[in-house]
């Protein structure tokens, strides 16, 4: 989905679509978290993650809205019924994405792009939200297809294109990829995704452990895992959220502001979830 939070809020403040706007924890404080933003603020360089304050320097007109999470998971159930009209392969990513399995229902629905455009329109038709889909051979290349051309499009990654598309890419485009891994693969002059695929694996799992090795695979196209039946997925055991920042923390205040925001997300997972805590783990 495109901007998820903040186009679910903008459905009942439709005057400020063309706005930079930002869903936030609690407007009046200004160490509250943006939680997510508009295509309008985005171009201002505001951030998930930062400070109110942070964004409001960049953007003084920036408008704030409070997140209401409960719409946000009726949302994505309605958006994942409608996947399940043109396939039962949908297995949710996180509350705005999903990877779809559309190999059986070519024969009703047309090719690949064919479904993603329909989805787009029937999805804009119901619900006035918009979304950008990654149509390819393989989960990862589809979901990196899903990031390349927002809003609202459609990206058709092939096995004839898919080095065209993807190798010229900076290797912190590739899925899985943080800024600490990035960091430790341009040291040995791995800059672009064509040169993580051409590298030598032995060297890559050296450097990395497993995960050298699995994006060897993921950059080379080789992913094989299948997408899951919606109706059989895996009972969540447990909930987390991490991420790889793009600079240093510095002191308590920056701490607190990351933590408040991961915490935000496993909050909201929960919820979805429909799930309690006994426990915290922190790595």
């Amino acid at each position: 989905m495109d901007g998820f939070y903040a186009s679910v809020e903008l459905l009942k403040y439709p005057q400020l679509k063309n706005h930079p706007v930002a869903v936030c924890g609690n407007p009046e404080n200004r160490h509250g978290i943006i939680l997510a933003k508009n295509a309008q603020a985005k171009k201002y360089g505001i951030k998930t993650a930062e400070t109110v304050w942070q964004a409001k320097k960049k953007c003084p007109k920036l408008q704030l809205l409070p997140p209401h999470h409960h719409k946000y998971k009726e949302y994505s159930l309605k958006i994942n019924e409608i996947y399940q009209r043109f396939t039962d392969m949908v297995e949710p990513f996180s509350i705005d994405e999903s990877w779809l399995d559309v190999s059986a229902s070519l024969k009703l629905f047309g090719t690949g792009r064919e479904i993603a455009d329909t989805l787009r329109e029937t999805i804009k038709k119901e619900l006035e939200l918009t979304l950008s889909v990654g149509v390819s051979f393989n989960k990862i290349f589809a979901k990196m297809g899903s990031d390349y051309h927002k809003p609202d499009g459609t990206t058709v990654i092939s096995r004839d294109n898919y080095k065209d598309i993807l190798w010229p890419m900076n290797v912190r485009s590739m899925f899985f990829v943080g800024a600490a891994t990035a960091d430790k693969l341009n040291k040995t002059g791995i800059q672009t995704i064509g040169d993580l695929a051409r590298a030598d694996r032995t060297l890559l799992t050296a450097l990395l452990g497993k995960q050298g090795s699995m994006l060897y695979e993921y950059a080379n196209g080789l992913d094989s895992s299948p997408v899951s039946r919606y109706s059989e997925r895996e009972k969540i055991k447990s909930v987390g959220n991490g991420t790889t920042f793009r600079r240093n923390l510095q002191g308590m205040d920056d701490i607190k502001v990351a933590v408040t925001a991961l915490s935000d997300t496993v909050a909201s997972r929960l919820r979805k979830y429909q799930m309690k805590g006994f426990g915290v783990k922190v790595d």
